[in-house]
């Protein structure tokens, strides 16, 4: 029974309740403190603590090695999505999810351990995908256009969330690779892709990718720091010092954005 509540009952809830809380702030203070609090480290924060809960710090800080490389996955699915959507929202969809699982079945294959490797994939695929989204195909930012989330679009994205988490947790049973790939599987990068395409069409949809791609680097920056603080401290304290990284790097990335601008 207390198997099953650190598992999936206690991941799926706190992760849900997360994504909701972050809309909700969207919703009712805008889309600059919401942008900033969707680009913070959410669900991957509860992923990792139930990990390290369910078997140990050294498992998690092994599981969240693989992650930035993971993330940068997320961010070629995130570029394929926009270059694919004015074709059609299902070739962008269904391509963009068969490239994300082919190249984490790859790094699931070379059972990827080391965060070194893992941290120079990701800044070669952000790097490359910045190249490709401003210079080559220059595609604008979605601007201020806000995207409203009715209760079922929440409710949707919660359970959503909480099902990917307690499924990541789960996977620390099975090995550290998997349940590390697990935990940034792409369900509300997803959803948000359909969600803008939906209200307001693919060329919004494909400049609301272009700026997910920037903010990603926030939680691999909070992943490769949990994997350094996880052995050395606790959980909690190592958690809350990832964390602290992680808002830093966020505020960094926000500053930057709006002088480039």
């Amino acid at each position: 029974m207390f198997s099953i509540l650190l598992q999936v009952v206690l991941p799926f809830t706190l992760s849900a309740i997360i994504v909701v809380l972050i809309m909700y702030i969207a919703e009712r203070y805008g889309t600059k403190i919401g942008g900033i609090f969707g680009t913070l480290p959410s669900t991957i924060v509860i992923a990792f603590i139930f990990i390290a809960l369910n078997q140990n710090v050294d498992f998690a800080a092994k599981s969240a090695a693989v992650v930035p490389a993971e993330l940068g996955i997320n961010v070629i699915f995130l570029l394929l999505f926009a270059l694919l959507v004015h074709r059609s929202i299902y070739v962008a969809f269904f391509g963009s999810l068969t490239i994300w699982a082919i190249l984490s079945l790859l790094l699931f294959i070379f059972n990827l351990e080391n965060v070194f490797i893992s941290i120079s994939i990701y800044i070669i695929i952000i790097i490359i995908a910045i190249i490709v989204l401003e210079r080559v195909k220059k595609i604008p930012s979605s601007g201020n256009v806000t995207v409203h989330y009715n209760p079922s679009k929440i409710a949707l994205r919660g359970i959503l969330a909480g099902t990917v988490i307690s499924i990541a947790v789960i996977l620390s049973n099975v090995g550290a690779i998997i349940s590390g790939i697990f935990s940034v599987f792409p369900a509300i990068l997803s959803s948000t892709m359909l969600i803008s395409f939906r209200e307001h069409g693919p060329k919004f949809a494909a400049g609301m990718a272009k700026s997910m791609t920037v903010g990603i680097s926030s939680v691999a920056v909070y992943a490769a720091a949990i994997h350094f603080l996880f052995p050395v401290y606790n959980i909690y304290i190592g958690t809350f010092a990832a964390y602290i990284v992680s808002i830093v790097v966020t505020l960094t990335i926000f500053k930057l954005r709006d002088k480039i601008r």
